[in-house]
């Protein structure tokens, strides 16, 4: 809704004949910012692209993460963080900040000295770019087989000249201070294998061409090779603007490096204006190799990017992912138990509603969508798992990340016929016919509203049979003529079922419109289901029966419907 289109008559304001939306009191003036963008007089390419690959993934959630945390990661609880990075298929791990504290350095160590870094992940360790925290990182990594130290200083105006009361050139000649003394003390460690890591700390508030400079400077520096590249990694430290902006900085910076080829082009997206998964994959299409962030987006303020939001719109779109996220609700138990944080309920692709829907005319699109991928699938003599997926409203098959779909459709007062329908179906295998269903709905939204709450799946088969099975007779067995008779024909089942309404029907002087006869699952107590319509002057009365036999069930239909409709022997 801001600028509006060439050759609009009048700018939407105008254009509006709704109500006026009145001025808000909040001094919005004080917010008014400018967009560190990069030089005039280049076109960027970067919305024309698409992702067609999974980046390098990079944990901080051992890092970033932790430090956010009101309680710190005992050892124990970054063991097992460590532990579900390794099992997700993280190869590049940020372990700590080892000069923060002594709990960081000793897990460092723990780590190192044990053994217990698997030959195919590189650890990181991250420092500021001080003398005695640099050397003191060092130490905590001493006897590793590969590590990235990762040197980190904020570049920008605010932070030169608030935080550090620095220059320019004396925040260039902190960043190559820095390197110097990484490229040193990597040399006094032949037996390690150590990779440089660099961020110029708040780069999307940083001018771009001292961004670029101070990134060309530190390259050359530490001295990148294609075989030894430098990790240049590019944070939103605060996101302050929208995500094309950032992915105008990322292809600037991408399009004119020095040494490119001797660079993985990282990025470090925070969510503070709610858009980092939106940051990082424009980043991604704007060219950078490499992402950071944290499990379900844990880290300081409002978060870090998600990396399994990231991993799974990959796999949404039919990119591997390279993750291993088949089993999300175990992952996010671990999690939760390590940042002592619940994940919210909304959180895309783990959140615990995120694949139910509540209302009707969701509950019908996704009921139709799950029987027309069964029904395609057994045309085909296929698994549904080997279909494409293409359901309403579920961008994925949550069976793919472990969940099942007893939970997809839920009922409260919002709730449809279809939803109510689709769960009686998947939990007791029950198929209400729609004009059932329509009547059914009343009653379970009736329930919903005096209750104020939804009702559990028990609840709408309890409702169910105390509404509709009114009755657990048998029906009178056949004499013996019609045994004989109903033993000659090939559907003796049916006509079973149709000589036990027609005796109700001569008995009452009634006329049942619709009797339907199904087969249940083993939750429904019985193998047989009847819905007996009865036309009681007009309006529609059903009654239900569960039973052992078609007839028996026929029987006990009838039965509950006529109770129903208050209708003793012989009148209306």
């Amino acid at each position: 809704m801001g600028a509006h289109r060439t050759g609009s008559p009048l700018p939407f304001p105008e254009r509006n004949r709704g109500i006026p939306q009145r001025p808000s009191s909040m001094p919005f003036h004080r917010y008014a910012r400018n967009s560190p963008k990069p030089t005039a007089g280049w076109l960027r390419n970067w919305p024309d692209q698409a992702l067609d690959r999974a980046p390098i993934w990079a944990s901080v959630d051992l890092r970033d993460g932790n430090q956010a945390l009101a309680e710190p990661m005992d050892p124990g609880r970054k063991k097992r963080m460590f532990e579900l990075l390794v099992a997700t298929g993280f190869k590049d791990i940020e372990i700590g900040y080892p000069a923060a504290s002594a709990d960081d350095f000793d897990f460092v160590r723990e780590l190192v000295t044990k053994d217990e870094i698997p030959d195919d992940v590189r650890i990181s360790v991250f420092t500021p770019a001080r003398p005695e925290l640099i050397e003191l990182t060092f130490e905590a990594i001493h006897g590793a087989d590969r590590a990235t130290v990762h040197l980190c200083h904020a570049t920008a105006c605010l932070w030169r000249e608030v935080v550090f009361g620095l220059s320019r050139q004396e925040v260039l000649r902190m960043a190559v201070e820095g390197a110097r003394q990484l490229v040193r003390l990597a040399e006094r460690a032949p037996g390690t294998d150590i990779r440089f890591e660099y961020s110029p700390e708040t780069f999307n508030l940083t001018e771009p061409e001292f961004a670029l400079e101070i990134a060309n400077t530190v390259t050359e520096t530490v001295g990148a090779t294609p075989d030894r590249p430098l990790v240049l990694n590019l944070p939103t430290t605060v996101e302050s603007h929208s995500p094309n902006v950032f992915a105008d900085q990322v292809e600037w910076m991408h399009r004119n490096l020095d040494r490119r080829e001797s660079v993985v082009l990282s990025v470090h997206p925070h969510n503070d204006r709610g858009t980092a998964v939106a940051s990082a994959e424009l980043a991604l299409m704007a060219g950078a190799d490499r992402v950071e962030g944290t499990l379900f987006g844990n880290g300081e303020r409002t978060g870090n990017v998600c990396l399994v939001t990231l991993a799974l719109n990959l796999f949404s779109q039919g990119v591997d992912p390279q993750l291993e996220l088949s089993g999300i609700d175990a992952a996010r138990a671990v999690v939760e138990e390590c940042n002592r944080l619940p994940v919210h309920p909304r959180h895309p692709y783990v959140g615990e509603l995120v694949y139910t829907a509540f209302s009707g005319t969701h509950q019908d699109a996704i009921a139709k969508g799950l029987a027309a991928l069964s029904d395609r699938a057994e045309r085909e003599g296929r698994e549904v798992a080997e279909l494409p997926w293409q359901v309403p409203y579920l961008p994925i098959d949550p069976k793919d990340v472990g969940r099942d779909y007893q939970a997809i459709i839920r009922v409260n007062s919002q709730s449809g016929k279809s939803g109510i329908a689709y769960v009686l179906k998947a939990g007791w295998g029950i198929d209400l016919p729609t004009d059932l269903r329509r009547d059914f709905a009343t009653v379970v939204q009736n329930a919903t509203e005096a209750l104020g709450r939804e009702l559990e799946p028990g609840e709408i088969w309890q409702l169910l049979q105390a509404n509709y099975c009114l009755d657990h007779s048998l029906a009178a067995p056949a004499d013996a003529d019609e045994q004989r008779a109903d033993e000659q024909r090939a559907d003796e089942q049916r006509a079973d079922e149709q000589r036990v309404v027609a005796e109700h029907t001569t008995a009452h002087g009634v006329v049942f419109t619709q009797v339907v006869v199904v087969g249940t699952a083993p939750a429904a107590g019985e193998p047989q289901a009847c819905f007996a319509a009865l036309d009681a002057g007009g309006r529609t009365v059903w009654g239900i029966g569960l039973a052992a036999t078609a007839a028996d069930a026929a029987h006990r239909a009838c039965r509950s419907a006529l109770r129903r409709a208050s209708v003793r022997r012989g009148e209306l």
